[in-house]
């Protein structure tokens, strides 16, 4: 189904079946296929990809040589009907992949709406982005992670599968994250642990001083008091019931993942088992 408003360029190839809302337009030498669904208003500039089981929101902008679609990187794939869901008002840079799930997984890799994909980044299968997150140039995602809003990953940063990364994040350059990162935390470049509390993402998104105060205090009676990890969350629980974001956090920490937490970067231990909490 095509809009009368869509404008392609003699060059690119678009399959029958495909879906083009109103506006839609497709630059030289894309390639769209039968099951793809592009939302009003997106732009392919030129030379994109867009394969599979493929939904691309309303106003989404994608640059040249990007892959979004295409099956896994996975041994385990079979070619089972997976999807890539990706929202509205995004901008897809130069040569960012995004894969469709896999059976192992949700059947369902999902983008959230707003966000920056920069030149050569990487969503891998099953991954659940939150919206309104940035990923600076070759940051990427293995298999099965999830990110939640707000969240920024810096240049040549690797996540590996599994891992949770909670809302308001920040993640610097040529970081390794290997165990998951609790909400409105912070990763110092290079290094392997938790460097504190994204304070100046809090600031720009409107975090009152209070708010702010309550976190750092948590922070430490979380990360610094002495206990098992599951008697501090149960502290920080108590003195903390009122406080939403605080709780935010102990949330992340109780339900947890497959993964360890990270841990401040000047702790005893940089990693805590999950079944510790």
């Amino acid at each position: 189904m095509t809009s009368s408003s869509v404008r392609i360029d003699p060059t690119a190839r678009v399959e029958d079946g495909a879906t083009l809302g109103e506006g839609v337009e497709i630059g030289p030498f894309c390639t769209v296929g039968a099951h793809v669904v592009l939302g009003a208003g997106v732009r392919l500039i030129s030379h994109v990809a867009v394969a599979g089981r493929t939904t691309i929101g309303e106003g989404t902008v994608v640059y040249p040589f990007a892959s979004l679609g295409f099956p896994p990187q996975s041994y385990h794939y079979k070619g089972e009907p997976s999807r890539l869901s990706i929202g509205r008002s995004c901008v897809i840079r130069e040569h960012v992949t995004m894969n469709i799930g896999t059976e192992g997984g949700h059947m369902e890799t999902v983008v959230g709406e707003g966000g920056m994909f920069m030149v050569g980044s990487h969503i891998a299968h099953d991954c659940v982005v939150g919206a309104r997150a940035v990923f600076a140039n070759n940051a990427t995602l293995a298999g099965h992670v999830t990110v939640g809003e707000n969240v920024f990953i810096g240049g040549l940063s690797a996540v590996h599968q599994f891992v949770r990364i909670g809302d308001q994040c920040i993640v610097g350059g040529m970081c390794g994250v290997r165990h998951d990162l609790i909400p409105f935390g912070a990763m110092v470049e290079g290094r392997p642990g938790l460097g504190g509390l994204n304070i100046i993402g809090l600031k720009r998104r409107g975090f009152t001083r209070p708010q702010i105060h309550a976190l750092r205090a948590a922070y430490r009676e979380l990360f610094y008091s002495g206990g098992t990890l599951a008697e501090r969350t149960d502290r920080v629980a108590e003195h903390f019931a009122d406080e939403a974001h605080v709780m935010h956090v102990v949330d992340f920490v109780r339900s947890a993942g497959k993964r360890r937490l990270t841990v401040p970067i000047d702790a005893a231990d940089h990693v805590v088992e999950p079944e510790a909490a």
